[in-house]
């Protein structure tokens, strides 16, 4: 897969309240078309009134859980990307909540790869979950200390691996 030529042309909407960090993604997927939002209130009003390919949501400081079910609601599929809110709960709570993808800050220079995973996933009628597991399983274990929140959870995340797309 050639995640610049998947996603040249896409509309991504990026919500997030750091400015340095909307302007890092703008140029991490300057092959896109972008709109970016510094608040809940302007992420709600962009996923309510335009359509979007993906949208890339913070969790702290967006309110990204709700925006989360905005976007479900309107079906645009979400990648959580988060710094502050990296736990196995908020890890969870996104699979569960119908995102596609939860990445971490930390590899925010892969962002072009993670939303190209998602759209790929969606164009086959795949989970993208497959792929976030292939490509951060094992950040997550490191990050987790171990693989005791796979195996803790083991039913939820086989079956979330080998669903297809919620949106």
């Amino acid at each position: 897969m050639d995640p610049e030529k998947l996603l040249k042309g896409k509309k991504i909407l990026i919500v997030d309240d750091e400015s340095d960090v909307l302007d890092q993604l703008i140029e991490l997927l300057d092959m896109c078309r972008i709109d970016t939002a510094a608040s809940f209130e302007e992420g709600k009003k962009l996923l309510e009134s335009e359509t979007y390919d993906i949208a890339v949501l913070d969790i702290m400081g967006v309110d990204g859980f709700e925006l989360l079910s905005i976007a479900n609601k309107n079906n645009i599929p979400a990648l959580m990307l988060t710094a502050h809110s990296l736990s196995e709960e908020s890890l969870k709570r996104s699979a569960e909540d119908g995102a596609s993808y939860y990445a971490p800050k930390d590899e925010m220079n892969n962002i072009a790869l993670f939303v190209a995973d998602v759209l790929e996933a969606k164009e086959k009628n795949k989970s993208p979950w497959a792929m976030w597991a292939d490509r951060l399983g094992s950040f997550y274990d490191k990050r987790f200390h171990g693989t005791s929140w796979r195996e803790d959870e083991k039913e939820f995340w086989e079956k979330k691996i080998k669903s297809l797309p919620m949106v």
